[in-house]
């Protein structure tokens, strides 16, 4: 399970990295910029939720160790 967030982690930050040249400053909210835009907020949401994920594992894996 862990190397699985860590690949989706690193998936969603190359997203947001390859998203991030598609910007255009002076138009953020029309046409490719905004797909960009929400793509970016996407995979920001995804990586919070891995990182949830990881901690609820670990928090699990030391509650059955007690």
């Amino acid at each position: 399970m862990k190397i699985f967030t860590l690949i989706l982690t690193f998936i969603a930050t190359a997203l947001i990295v390859f998203n991030a040249t598609k910007l255009n400053f002076e138009a953020l909210l029309s046409g490719e910029s905004y797909t960009a835009v929400l793509t970016i907020i996407t995979a920001l949401c995804a990586i919070i939720l891995l990182q949830i994920l990881r901690i609820s594992k670990k928090i699990e894996k030391l509650d059955k160790k007690r």
